[in-house]
């Protein structure tokens, strides 16, 4: 299955492809290019990327009012970035059924529209979301082991904040997901780094 880049929205669902997840698929977001240039050796240079309906981090980063001008914005400016990292730009993912986009990805959000439902954060550590739960925000950390810890540490809870911040101060648990075709090695070397900047399954 292609390796496509999303936001971390809990609502995000691919149905063909596996998922690397990043904060508003990696818009604005400091540290990305790096893990873009790890997630490219590990996985090989054609990463998908897309952008989502209700992009709660693209409205933040873009001061937007409303929902209609963030998905415009969206798709216009994760299309930019994609060019700018030699990703291929798949589309949108629409509240629908799933939709084919380009490059072989197939998916939509599953939430309900404005709501927020998920109760935990999960950090992919052997490559990519092998598993789907609606009840998680999703971050991807397959790649943090062969990054510099300040730039993890700083990526990491940057997103962690923007995740409380949409749960409206409820606690998220931590989980690590930890199958995938990187290898128990792998897993444990990203699980290390994540633990030395403070970041432990609950």
């Amino acid at each position: 299955m292609p390796y496509v880049i999303t936001c971390g929205d809990e609502g995000v669902q691919i149905n063909e492809g596996t998922r690397l997840a990043f904060a508003g698929s990696g818009f604005k977001l400091e540290g990305f290019s790096e893990a873009v240039s790890i997630l490219k050796r590990l996985f090989g240079d054609d990463i998908r990327i897309v952008t989502n309906a209700e992009c709660a981090w693209i409205r933040k980063k873009l001061d937007l009012s409303t929902w209609e001008q963030t998905t415009a914005s969206a798709q216009q400016y994760v299309e930019s970035l994609a060019d700018r990292e030699a990703l291929m730009y798949a589309g949108i993912l629409p509240f629908a059924d799933p939709k084919e986009l380009g490059h072989g990805i197939k998916g939509h959000m599953v939430r309900p529209r404005g709501i927020h439902i998920a109760n935990k954060i999960m950090f992919t550590l052997g490559g990519g979301e092998q598993t789907y739960n609606l009840g998680c925000f999703v971050i991807s950390a397959d790649w943090v082991a062969e990054a510099d810890k300040a730039l993890v540490k700083k990526m990491m809870e940057t997103q962690i904040a923007h995740y409380k911040a949409l749960a409206n101060g409820n606690d998220l648990a931590i989980v690590f997901e930890t199958e995938g075709p990187l290898g128990k090695d792998v897993v444990e070397a990203n699980r290390k780094m994540l633990e030395s900047i403070g970041i432990f399954e609950s």
